[in-house]
């Protein structure tokens, strides 16, 4: 346990798989951390690495001037924080929510006297202190300050601006991506297995490739910054045209078609809208022609 005139570097409240990751990582860089969770036997192997275990929550606080919370969500952290002296503290927030929630949070953490900072770990546990974990961090810039050398420690660090939603929603935006590209990944694991070609082998493409799509994610971005859909090296039909082939695979190896019906029906909405001459970015249109029109029913 520790001693309330011991000052630590920062205060790591959750041990989950990710949070006693960055404890791991902070140690190993040399930096001088107070942990605690609700299970303390969580601690022990980072107490056994270094770390000091706190008697409580409040007690992790007390110790340190930067607080960095990795729980399940914003809610567990307001439950978790409610009754902490948070007084000139820097609190950093390392649960993943939505933009709406970041702000809510960084406005109460206003009233308790904190500098706050939101982040977003764009990582699984097992990358944190590697080379490829980054974390993404919005809000305050005095809390940035406090809190990178630390930070840096478990990955590369980020500040994306001082909105306090921006975090969460870069975050978000590249789960969307993320999980609409695993999903096509498992359809075509099974366009593989049907035609019994080895599943890995398909991965190891996807590696080398990578490049290539990446930068055809970088260029609809572009596209949709700067609204310019005309005259795409592959337009928006022949895209729809793809995942028709997908669906029609999915019939003739009889496998399951639910992704490629919906890759296809997504698409086929801009065809249908008149868009199948333009870049494929020009799918962003329609998504917006849907909001509004939920605005206007509202």
């Amino acid at each position: 346990m520790h001693s309330n005139s011991t000052h630590y570097e920062a205060a790591l409240l959750g041990l989950g798989a990710m949070g006693a990751a960055l404890a791991r990582a902070a140690l190993a860089g040399g930096r001088r951390v107070i942990v605690w969770n609700r299970t303390a036997a969580r601690a022990e192997p980072l107490v056994g690495a270094g770390a000091t275990l706190a008697a409580s929550a409040a007690a992790a606080v007390e110790a340190a001037a930067v607080v960095i919370v990795c729980v399940t969500d914003y809610a567990a952290t307001l439950s978790l924080l409610a009754d902490i002296d948070l007084r000139g503290k820097t609190l950093v927030q390392l649960s993943t929510g939505t933009p709406q929630e970041a702000r809510e949070l960084a406005a109460w953490a206003a009233t308790r006297g904190a500098h706050y900072l939101d982040g977003a770990i764009l990582a699984v546990p097992s990358q944190i202190g590697g080379e490829n974990a980054t974390i993404l961090a919005s809000g305050s810039e005095v809390a940035y300050a406090a809190a990178e050398p630390l930070l840096r420690t478990t990955a590369a660090v980020r500040f994306v601006g001082s909105g306090f939603g921006t975090a969460a929603a870069l975050d978000l935006a590249v789960l969307s991506t993320l999980f609409g590209a695993l999903l096509g990944f498992y359809q075509g694991a099974r366009v593989i297995e049907a035609e019994q070609l080895p599943v890995d082998g398909l991965g190891a493409m996807l590696v080398a490739v990578m490049p290539a799509i990446g930068e055809m994610i970088r260029n609809d971005a572009e596209a949709i910054h700067h609204s310019r859909y005309a005259a795409p090296e592959s337009s928006l039909e022949i895209c729809w045209r793809s995942m028709e082939l997908l669906t029609r695979q999915a019939a003739e190896a009889a496998i399951d078609a639910s992704f490629a019906r919906f890759a296809a029906g997504q698409l086929y909405r801009g065809v249908a809208a008149g868009f199948g001459d333009e870049s494929p970015a020009a799918m962003i249109k329609v998504l917006r022609a849907a909001s509004a029109q939920k605005g206007a029913g509202a």
